[in-house]
């Protein structure tokens, strides 16, 4: 069985946004439905609708794990505590790895992106862009938690 890392960079190398790729690594999972999780992850691309924002590949990882460890119940402090602790400590491995969660500084892009056009995913797309790399290492994150 393939690695979520290797799912998640095969969805990537396949159109699928960063966000869309980590989620759909995990589709695995009880009670997933994989149409929803890529509509959901949909507006996560390119750090948020390519604001270039916090990483997609991120993102994804915290909607995976709100969907494995989130609470349900806005009373319970010590749950929602250990989640953004959670949320937290993953993020600190991916930007003590690559500098930084943001999409704008991982790409080295002096400004935020307002035109809402994706690019053409081509061959020099993907040779350029270090994407598929994110999203592998962010999807092997949790591989770690559990």
């Amino acid at each position: 069985m393939e690695s979520h890392g290797d799912r998640a960079e095969i969805l990537f190398n396949s159109g699928f946004n960063c966000a869309q790729s980590v989620v759909g690594a995990f589709d695995h999972e009880p009670d997933f439905d994989l149409e929803t999780a890529f509509r959901l992850a949909s507006s996560f691309g390119g750090g948020m609708g390519r604001l270039r924002e916090v990483c997609g590949a991120l993102t994804g990882l915290f909607m995976v794990i709100g969907l494995k460890y989130g609470y349900s119940d806005p009373g319970d402090h010590e749950a929602k505590t250990k989640h953004y602790q959670l949320v937290q400590e993953l993020a600190m491995k991916f930007k003590e790895r690559y500098g930084s969660i943001l999409c704008r500084d991982l790409l080295q892009l002096d400004e935020q992106v307002s035109d809402p056009t994706p690019e053409v995913r081509t061959d020099a797309y993907y040779q350029r862009r270090p994407c598929a790399e994110y999203v592998r290492f962010a999807a092997s994150l949790l591989d770690l938690e559990d």
